[in-house]
């Protein structure tokens, strides 16, 4: 009999949380995806439609508008936060689902979220 096999790096791993927590989030029209993505540098979060397979806004820790803070990487991910809130309630879009794509939802990724709440996002 053939074993599986398990996932072996860290971003394999991942990749099997994401697929897990996609399988239950969905994004619409009315209450969009907010999905994050984070590499060793930098933070990116982004409003995604899935029912007609569309980014509708995007935000990075470089776009302009997000204020530029010495406070490390878990505050550039609040300041990402924040900005992509504003952006979506001047898009009309109040109301989000996160998607925390595979990671724990800690640090970077709880900043953002944390930041969307402050700029009047309702998760």
């Amino acid at each position: 009999m053939r074993r599986v096999r398990k996932p072996k790096t860290p971003e394999q791993r991942r990749r099997r949380r994401h697929v897990r927590v996609r399988s239950k989030v969905q994004g619409t029209a009315e209450r969009p995806r907010l999905v994050v993505f984070r590499s060793l540098k930098h933070i990116y979060a982004h409003l995604v439609d899935d029912t007609r397979g569309a980014v509708l806004l995007g935000v990075a820790d470089r776009s302009a508008g997000v204020a530029r803070t010495d406070g490390g990487k878990v505050a550039k991910g609040f300041a990402v936060g924040l900005v992509l809130a504003e952006r979506a309630k001047q898009a009309g879009i109040t109301r989000v689902v996160f998607d925390r794509a595979g990671y724990a939802y800690h640090g970077r990724v709880k900043a953002v979220a944390d930041g969307a709440r402050r700029g009047g996002l309702e998760f």
